[in-house]
């Protein structure tokens, strides 16, 4: 009898021994499972965005425009036209310039030209372009001649619609102004060809 107490015993001390050595393994376990998920949150908070996300719009954005040099006897002309778009896809784009023009004929007329344009661009296929742009610009001309000085200030705005052969980033064509008036003397044609550059 006293042999199966002790059995008893001994049967009761192993299996309370291994409830605690399994409850000490389940809570080892627990807290390990919680570091590491703690651990991967912080990670996981502190990888930045992915490149691919955070630069796609200037991936789409090109920049370009035109700046033009003409120096001749008595006559200087001077334009720098900065301008950037938005590729959508493919066939369409959006974009914006400004442009700043000075000419020059001594001893008889100045001209400052400045102002800003919107372009819609639209290529069906890779070769051709065909655009609309809105333009605004701001003329202050200043004739000189016998009887004196005589300055001319005006707003013009123009609707071009155009077309043209495209390769790489260059478009070589022509533009027609939809909203060409004679007695604004910015333009001397309602038609007038063009060179776009974009990079």
């Amino acid at each position: 009898m006293k042999e199966i107490n002790n059995y008893f015993r001994y049967f009761y001390a192993f299996k309370t021994q291994r409830k605690q050595k399994m409850k000490s393994s389940f809570y080892n376990i627990g807290f390990l499972a919680f570091i590491i998920l703690f651990s991967t949150s912080i990670i996981s908070q502190e990888k930045p965005l992915p490149k691919a996300k955070t630069n796609a719009f200037w991936e789409r954005v090109n920049f370009g425009g035109g700046f033009g040099l003409s120096i001749g006897n008595n006559f200087t002309n001077i334009t720098i036209a900065p301008s950037g778009i938005y590729n959508f896809n493919d066939y369409f784009a959006l974009g914006t310039g400004l442009q700043y023009s000075y000419l020059k004929e001594k001893n008889s007329y100045s001209s400052n030209v400045f102002g800003a344009s919107l372009i819609g661009l639209f290529s069906p296929i890779e070769e051709i372009q065909l655009s609309l742009e809105v333009e605004q610009i701001n003329v202050n001309n200043k004739y000189s001649d016998l009887g004196g000085d005589y300055n001319r200030n005006f707003w013009n705005t123009g609707l071009f619609v155009g077309g043209g052969y495209r390769e790489g980033g260059v478009t070589v064509g022509a533009r027609l102004n939809l909203l060409f008036d004679s007695n604004k003397d910015i333009y001397g044609s309602a038609f007038m060809p063009f060179v776009r550059l974009f990079f």
